[in-house]
């Protein structure tokens, strides 16, 4: 878990890297934004295929059907839901998700805390949901360059927050800065690093690059990192001493998901008249959205486990 912190860091600086070395060329062009959020999304996709095989109780045949049923048709109502109306289902979806994400980065870190010697120092456990969650899903959106970003997901989109943007905006980046200082004083310099790295993240490239980056390469690495230590497989490796492929188990049990995905959103936005070349990451967005609705839920039991105990 400690590598995969390393790695989920080095691809935010990466993203911020590319996003700086844009500047000089009056910033990142919108096809290579659109370009690397679906690679980075794809990536993202395959980290909750699995959660039904650590979080659900081992089912019958018959129960399992069931169970599947019930999975598929939460993913079909989110789907209707935020394809019915636009603004009030994406309103919902950034909600759900900073809650999600702030919940799965702080139960990280509380498993990381868990096994390591050296975690003395108590974890600001609610400063840190909260500002990890928020920072990368809503600072963004909020942005004065989030314009160009909805407009090349969904025009419907623009203007989400109306006229509290700016206030949103500036309220955001003080609470992800004064949970920094909260990290600082409370002696998690870990934690402190992680926070600003995602703040400079979200302020520096742009929106779709922020947060796609911060989907497919931290949020679902560290989910994927925590789904290893409980899926038999992986545990294996893991006493092996081989973390790679510990983490390579989990990630490949979930590829399935990520082609069944695509073909589904190709096949939901042909039915629905899209432009593939001009749609497909609005319909992707849309797939991952409903996709996390019933994610959150089986993952829910997993992130209060993590997180109990802690401070």
């Amino acid at each position: 878990m400690n590598n995969l912190r390393l790695v989920s860091r080095l691809c935010a600086s990466v993203g911020i890297l590319i996003s700086l070395l844009a500047l000089p060329f009056g910033g990142m062009p919108i096809a290579l934004q659109v370009l690397l959020a679906l690679v980075a999304l794809a990536v993202g996709i395959p980290h909750g295929a699995v959660d039904h095989l650590i979080t659900v109780p081992r089912l019958t045949p018959p129960r399992m059907v069931f169970f599947l049923a019930g999975y598929l048709i939460a993913v079909g109502l989110a789907i209707w839901a935020i394809l019915s109306a636009n603004l009030l289902g994406f309103q919902l979806v950034v909600l759900m998700s900073a809650i999600h994400f702030g919940l799965g980065d702080a139960a990280f870190v509380a498993e990381l805390d868990k096994r390591q010697s050296t975690a003395t120092y108590k974890f600001p456990k609610t400063a840190f949901l909260v500002a990890s969650g928020f920072t990368p899903v809503v600072i963004p959106l909020v942005s004065t360059s989030s314009t160009e970003a909805l407009t090349a997901v969904n025009p419907n989109l623009v203007g989400w927050a109306g006229g509290l943007a700016p206030a949103i905006f500036v309220g955001m980046v003080a609470v992800s800065m004064v949970a920094i200082g909260w990290m600082l004083l409370a002696k998690r310099i870990q934690e402190a690093v992680d926070l600003s790295l995602l703040l400079v993240l979200v302020l520096i490239a742009p929106p779709l690059v922020a947060f796609a980056f911060y989907f497919g390469l931290w949020h679902a690495l560290r989910h994927t990192g925590r789904v290893s230590l409980e899926l038999k497989s992986s545990q294996l490796r893991h006493n092996a001493g081989d973390w790679k492929g510990a983490f390579g188990k989990a990630f490949l049990a979930g590829v399935p998901a990520l082609a069944i995905v695509l073909a589904f959103t190709i096949y939901l936005g042909l039915t629905q008249g899209f432009n593939i070349s001009q749609e497909l990451l609005w319909y992707l967005l849309v797939v991952v959205w409903a996709l996390t609705v019933p994610h959150m839920a089986l993952t829910l039991r997993l992130d209060v486990k993590a997180l109990r105990g802690t401070t």
